[in-house]
């Protein structure tokens, strides 16, 4: 697979028969869901899953989508997503970087990048983020 940067955590995707649209490919809000199911798994995968979240009454939310519709996915294909934490300012915000590529042959079908902002789940306002995700996070950042 050639990803745009070192080392992703990747999450494997099957396309399944409710994944696809009138037009006979994986409908583009089922890759939005793909993007926000790859960020949990990385984010459970550094420590922070919605328990932790939870406990420190913050959670990190989309504040923007931008995303590039590549190729299509089809029924039963084999997929890969690709995440990458590129940028953060350690207080509120952090960005993500994907790729959705297919290994069979090595397309990318997608490229998006998804901004966060940290807010207090029990007032849903802006908060800086709280020493565990600067420290688990933090760790995941990679030099674009």
């Amino acid at each position: 697979m050639k990803w745009d940067l070192e080392n992703p955590y990747i999450s494997e995707i099957r396309v399944l028969p409710e994944d696809i649209d009138e037009l006979g490919h994986a409908n583009n809000a089922v890759y939005v869901r793909w993007l926000e199911r790859c960020a949990w798994q990385h984010s459970r995968s550094l420590g922070l899953g919605l328990d932790e979240y939870q406990q420190l009454d913050r959670a990190m939310v989309v504040v923007r989508h931008e995303i590039d519709y590549l190729a299509a996915a089809y029924l039963d294909e084999e997929l890969c997503m690709g995440t990458w934490i590129v940028s953060w300012d350690s207080k509120l915000r952090m960005t993500r970087q994907f790729q959705l590529c297919r290994p069979r042959d090595g397309a990318t079908l997608l490229r998006a990048h998804t901004t966060f902002a940290c807010v207090e789940l029990s007032s849903g306002r802006p908060r800086r983020m709280p020493r565990e995700f600067i420290e688990l996070y933090g760790k995941a950042i990679v030099g674009v």
